[in-house]
């Protein structure tokens, strides 16, 4: 049974892009992870607002509403992709191009969760994924969306006092494409190679500080774990 696959992307610019799939394993850990620390925020929530009588009911029961359907949501926005589960297992949701999550598509994903669920147990979704080729489920067809493993230059392979840069132009699609098969081919090219395409974005400055330019937005498009800039 196949459990995790490639996806490769040809962007406009002639680079090929590859990110490798999550399959239900890794990501029925990461839900399990979520629905965990929902759990928690729910009863560590509960014991307060049980003491305010009919109001404080109604209150968990807005807050249980907004976890279910919303939790999701916001930290796939604040976290490029991720919830908490999702980071923790080293996943990440991308459109079906590579680019990055949109609100529209982790509304549509999430919100659709209930088709995925039925009868039991996220039943249609495994079985959904399995024969999908990009191991989507139905949430993820409708926005077409896919759940890879986070690149490794995501992860902590980088200096003392690295960060990310928000860049300070508006990105457009094509731009986020050519920044992700940057980041997927930099290790595998020579610095003077990586230095002289970092001059190509930014002409105005040497080299090295053009590279390391280059990497900080990299790692913001991509959503870089430790954050902010150096």
């Amino acid at each position: 049974m196949r459990i995790d696959d490639q996806l490769h992307i040809d962007t406009p610019e002639g680079a090929r892009l590859s990110l490798s799939l999550a399959g239900p394993i890794p990501r029925a850990l990461a839900y399990g992870l979520d629905l965990a620390l929902r759990g928690l925020i729910l009863f560590l929530v509960s014991i307060p607002l049980m003491l305010m009588g009919g109001h404080g009911y109604g209150l968990y029961l807005v807050l249980m509403f907004l976890l279910e359907w919303f939790y999701p949501v916001f930290f796939e926005m604040l976290w490029q992709g991720r919830t908490p589960g999702k980071r923790a297992m080293k996943l990440a949701v991308v459109h079906g191009n590579g680019a990055p999550l949109s609100l529209n598509g982790s509304l549509v994903r999430n919100l659709l969760r209930t088709a995925d669920l039925f009868p039991i147990a996220y039943l249609t979704g495994f079985v959904v994924m399995l024969i999908s080729p990009r191991l989507q489920r139905l949430g993820d067809l409708a926005a077409d969306t896919v759940v890879i493993h986070v690149p490794e230059p995501l992860q902590a392979q980088r200096s003392p006092g690295e960060g990310s840069e928000a860049p300070d132009w508006p990105l457009s699609r094509d731009d986020q494409l050519v920044l992700l098969a940057f980041s997927e081919r930099a290790p595998g090219l020579s610095r003077q190679r990586q230095e002289e395409l970092a001059r190509l974005a930014f002409p105005e400055q040497p080299p090295p500080a053009a590279l390391e330019k280059l990497r900080r937005v990299a790692r913001h498009v991509l959503g870089d774990p430790g954050g902010g800039r150096p």
